[in-house]
Order: structure tokens, then sequence, then C-alpha cells
């Protein structure tokens, strides 16, 4: 008898409109439906019953289409890319989805980012536009610059649009050892109408709170355009993000989902008090960015009553993997296909494996919510595929069902903070320290749900941890720099030369 293979194909999903504009439906379409309906509550973790702000869903239209309004009178057009660096502020989300609105490339950045990597990025891209606030490292570009008060003009109509017309270009660490530009259709937000169904099951009733940043993809997503599209109040804070403040903001705000990373649910759990209590309000909590303890999640059901979903994805076609409210995840599964998702588990062949085997985690070509492709790099964007199947580089084993179990990556892309690393990246900034010879980084696991970057060095001469550690401070980004370094005679390699970055976790 012929063993099944592991694939699972749900239900086609819903097609999404051809004529489609992804901030018409986030924005205007709610707007429409309930103009008086608070859509964002801003809070400050310092103060925890003080609100900074609050926005209707007519009052964040009105905004979103004077963004529209404004980059269009300054000569935006169709298709052009505008990089958005601005700090931890509402503006950032009004910015985003107003470039979107007029027909434009939106670029969201962090902060966090170093001037090298942010001049690297717009060099890559060629943004024509770029909205900076005043800390913005200055980069060489032919951008033109606009502060996020410039966003203020005349209401634009949102741009028609095809639905695989680009919407945004998000970059994200890349094995190259520079970040790689990942550009996405305006229908991609569309697909994540099955998140809804097969991870946080948003509703109209619910007030979101995520613990996230306003300019992260994470936050951009699943913190604003998934329960804005569906009715629902976003909850973020602007404040003090340190796990004791959550408690008593949700004790406050009555959220019915919180969304965070592993991380965060890991240090809420240690440091937070008034877990029960603080979260008595939610439906569920639900997290992505990083595998999450098992270990976790049981404790953060004993520790509130409530529930933790999880997903995996990543920045080519967001969370795909889930578990959920609606379905049972088998023991020892991290979650399931989402419904309308056409999933495989694909060997060293190209084709599918017999269930229950191990091989890398892919998705089929058609998803709408699959990117367009990696930013001028086709050659890259080819290698990605076999046959249909998108390769996501995660290593599962398929049961039946459908249920994944997840075992790891199949290349070295580490995690931290809930974003991925390549070790290249930092590999790339460490080595350009004089004192440094040789080096390698790698994720390493210091307790049960807790990994860190850690860096090992062969010296030239001197080995100094803390200069090494100012050095990687100033050209990366905080998330990517590793925590800790150690001093090494020679690097593990193999007979051929090839770094073995799986010996050193072992040293």
């Amino acid at each position: 008898m012929t063993s099944r293979a592991s694939i699972h194909n749900g239900p086609a999903p819903e097609p999404c409109p051809e004529r489609f504009n992804m901030a018409r439906y986030v924005v205007a379409g709610p707007a429409a439906r309930w103009p008086d309906k608070h859509a964002l509550i801003v809070t400050d973790g310092a103060a925890p019953d003080t609100a900074t702000g609050v926005w209707t869903f007519e009052q964040i239209n009105s905004a979103v289409r004077g963004a529209a309004g404004a980059l269009l009178s300054r000569g935006l057009q169709r298709g052009d890319r505008v990089l958005i660096r601005i700090g931890d502020t509402p503006q950032f989300p009004i910015a985003y989805f107003g470039v979107i609105a007029a027909g434009g490339i939106a670029m969201p950045l962090s902060s966090q980012l170093s001037p090298d990597e942010l001049s690297y990025i717009a060099a890559d891209a060629a943004p024509r536009f770029a909205i900076v606030d005043a800390g913005c490292p200055v980069f060489d570009t032919a951008s033109i610059r606009l502060s996020p008060e410039d966003l203020s003009g005349a209401a634009a109509p949102y741009a028609d649009t095809h639905r695989d017309d680009p919407a945004q270009l998000v970059y994200t660490s890349g094995t190259s050892g520079k970040p790689k530009g990942v550009l996405h259709a305006q229908r991609s937000v569309w697909a994540r109408r099955m998140m809804r169904a097969g991870w946080h099951d948003m509703r109209e009733s619910d007030r979101v709170m995520h613990t996230g940043a306003f300019n992260w993809t994470y936050v951009l997503g699943c913190g604003l355009s998934d329960p804005w599209s569906v009715g629902a109040t976003a909850i973020l804070n602007a404040g003090d993000r340190a796990p004791e403040v959550w408690p008593s903001l949700a004790a406050q705000w009555q959220p019915t989902i919180f969304a965070a990373v592993p991380g965060m649910y890991r240090r809420l759990l240690k440091y937070g008090d008034g877990l029960r209590e603080g979260f008595a309000s939610l439906r569920h909590g639900i997290t992505a960015g990083e595998a999450l303890s098992p270990s976790i999640r049981d404790a953060w059901l004993a520790a509130t009553g409530k529930p933790l979903y999880e997903s995996l994805g990543m920045s080519e076609i967001s969370t795909f993997i889930s578990s959920g409210p609606h379905h049972e995840t088998a023991s020892g599964a991290m979650g399931t296909p989402q419904p309308g998702r056409h999933v495989a588990v694909i060997g060293e062949d190209g084709a599918p494996v017999p269930l229950g085997e191990s091989g890398v985690l892919a998705t089929h070509r058609s998803d709408p919510g699959l990117m367009l492709g990696y930013w001028q790099d086709e050659r890259r964007t080819r290698a990605a595929y076999a046959g249909d199947w998108f390769l996501t580089g995660d290593r599962a084993v398929m049961g039946e069902g459908g249920a994944l179990t997840y075992q790891g990556r199949d290349d070295d892309m580490m995690n931290a903070q809930g974003y991925r690393v390549a070790p290249q990246e930092v590999e790339e900034a460490l080595a350009q320290h004089p004192s440094v010879a040789e080096c390698a980084v790698t994720e390493v696991q210091i307790e049960d749900g807790l990994s860190i970057i850690a860096a090992w060095i062969v010296p030239v001469s001197e080995f100094n941890a803390d200069a090494l550690s100012a050095h990687c401070t100033a050209h990366l980004a905080s998330y990517k720099c590793p925590r800790a370094f150690h001093q090494i005679d020679t690097l593990p390699r193999t007979a051929n030369g090839k770094l073995q970055r799986r010996a050193l976790k072992q040293d």
C-alpha cells in the first residue's frame, strides 16, 4: 500500500475582487459601516488610565485620504516606492495606508535600523519619496523627503488598483549578508481573511491589544489591518512596554484578544503580577514571530485561564499555519494549515514526502497571500520554488488532518525578538571590526522559551567583548546584535571548509 503524500489542500478561498485596494479595504470599508466607532485607542504604559489618543474609523479614513492627497499633490505616481521611517507613533500607519491609498508602494521600516542598513535599503529600492521624522539618520537617496507633518492635504479618492498591483515592499534579513526586499500585492491583505477562521477569530465586537510598536509589520497586520477590516477596535501602547505594565493596561482597557511574541508571554509569566485578574476580559491570546514553547502555552493557560493560539509565518506569506479556537491541534503539533491554504511538506527531490516523514514546509504558488517576488532578484525568486511549491525553509512533519510538527529551520536563520535574522548579516558587520580575524553567529537557547544570538570570535590579537558589542550596536538594528561573545581559536568547519554553526551551539 502506498503511503499518502504530505499534502493538505483546503477548500479554495473566496477570490479577491479584481479591482482592489488594500487601504480602501482596511480603512474605507469599516468607516462606511461604523464611522463613529472607536478604531484605535493609544495608551501610555507609564499612566495606565490614560488614553493619549482615540480615533474613530471615520477619523482614520479622513487622515489616510488626507495623507494620500498630500503625496499626490507632490507628484506621487502609481507604483512609486515610498520609504517610511517614523518612530513609534500613530503617524506611521497613517503614512503607510496613505501611500497605498494613493497607489504607491509602501516601504515600512523599523526605527531600530542603523544608518548603514537604512542607506543600503534606500540604495537598493531607490524610493522616490521618503517619509521620515527628525531623528532619522542621513542617507543618500534621490527621494523627496517629507515629515509626518507634511501628510495633511485635501482628501484623495482611493486608487483604483488591481489586486495584483504591488502595495508594499518589506525588507527582511537576507542570507547574502544584506537585507532583501519582499514585494507584496494589494491582495495580500485579502488573504489574511484565512487567518480569521484558522487563527485569531477576530470579530466586530473584539478589542485587540497588541504589545508591539506601530512601525512593525506584525502590528500593521495583526494589530491594525486584521481588527479594522472586521470593525474591531485596536489598542496599542505608545509608552512603557515592560511586562509589569500589561496586566493593569488590560484591566483598564478590557481587550478580548491579546497579541504578542512568545518572548513577551514568557516575560509576563515571570514578571507580571495579577495575570488572571488583569486578563479576565480575554477570549484568548495569540502569538507569532518565533516558535512557542509548549511549557509557556500551558503556563499561560494555568495563570490566566485563557488559551493561547500560535501561528507560523514569514515575511514572504505572513502567517499560514495556526492553532485556533475553531479546531483542536494534535498533541505536539504547532498547528494546521489555515482554511483555504494549500500546503505540503517537500523532500529533496522536490516532491511531497509521505505522511510522517520530515521535509521542508511549502505553500502553493496560487496562495493569494504569497509575495510577488524578491525585489529585483528573479534568480532568488526562482530558487525559492520547487515546481509550484514555495519553500519556506522551515522543516516539519505532517500528520493526519494536516497537523504539522515544527522541527526548526532548514537553514541557519535565527529568531530574535520576533524577527528573523540571517547570521550572514551579523557576521558581515562583525567582520568589519579590526580585531576580528574570523567570526560566526548562531541562535542559542539559554532556557526554555528563551534564545539569544551569540557570536564566536577568532581575534586578530586582543578580544574585547564590550568593543565588539558597541560596534554591532553602531552598525545593526538592536534586535540583530549578539547578546553574548565568545573567544575561540578556530571556527568548526567541514573538510570542504563549510562553517558548522551547529557545532558552535555545543561548544
